[in-house]
């Protein structure tokens, strides 16, 4: 959710969401944006086929589609420049550095694959169009190789924490870049999660419950 909060789609753009899983994002989006059109993209065909089933109970079907295939293999139908932002969600783990769990849907979505870090990021520059976005979510121990993909090849990146609660290290991070785009880098406060009770904050419940956008 707080990714499809990140992305900054206006109106009749069309949008892809790269590892789409069961849909969760392309669907938290295109009810934010309402005239928008988002292609979701899954190496998984079951979670493929789980994300139209969501589209359509939830009444999205018409602007929310899914299509299954692997980004290092890419389908006709997506073609490089034909989207106004891309958002994604790689696996958080290199190859080798995760232990498995007994899911292997969970781990194909947690561990990399054959697509590693660098693959997702030229995937997501070849699709996205001249001052197009790009948003990733990611874990924060993995800035600096995201950070280092995107280096050169984009510009006006922006780093957004998500920090659990005060006083806590941030385990999730945002990031969105523009291409094409010669602007400085800019590290953003970010969003606290929890109260000490362990209450989302007043501000991500804006965006858990009431569907509002982050400013970043």
């Amino acid at each position: 959710m707080f990714l499809a909060a990140a992305v900054p789609a206006e109106d009749h753009q069309l949008i892809l969401d790269v590892g789409c899983g069961t849909g969760a994002a392309a669907l938290c989006l295109a009810a934010r944006v309402q005239q928008c059109r988002i292609i979701g993209f899954e190496l998984q065909r079951d979670l493929v086929r789980l994300a139209s089933d969501n589209a359509e109970l939830n009444g999205l079907g018409g602007r929310v589609s899914m299509i299954a295939g692997d980004l290092l293999r890419p389908p006709p139908r997506l073609s490089p420049g034909m989207f106004d932002h891309v958002m994604a969600n790689p696996p958080y783990l290199e190859r080798g550095h995760g232990t498995p769990t007994a899911n292997p849907a969970k781990a194909a979505a947690t561990i990399e694959g054959e697509a590693d870090l660098a693959a997702w990021v030229r995937f997501a520059l070849a699709m996205v169009r001249g001052k197009g976005t790009l948003t990733f979510v990611h874990r924060a121990d993995r800035i600096d190789a995201l950070l280092g993909h995107l280096a050169g090849r984009v510009g006006e990146v922006t780093v957004f924490p998500l920090w659990p609660a005060v006083g806590q290290a941030a385990s999730r991070i945002l990031v969105r870049a523009r291409k094409q785009v010669a602007a400085p880098a800019r590290l953003l406060p970010g969003l606290i999660l929890h109260e000490a009770d362990g209450r989302f904050t007043e501000a991500a419940e804006a965006v858990l419950r009431g569907a509002a956008a982050l400013a970043l």
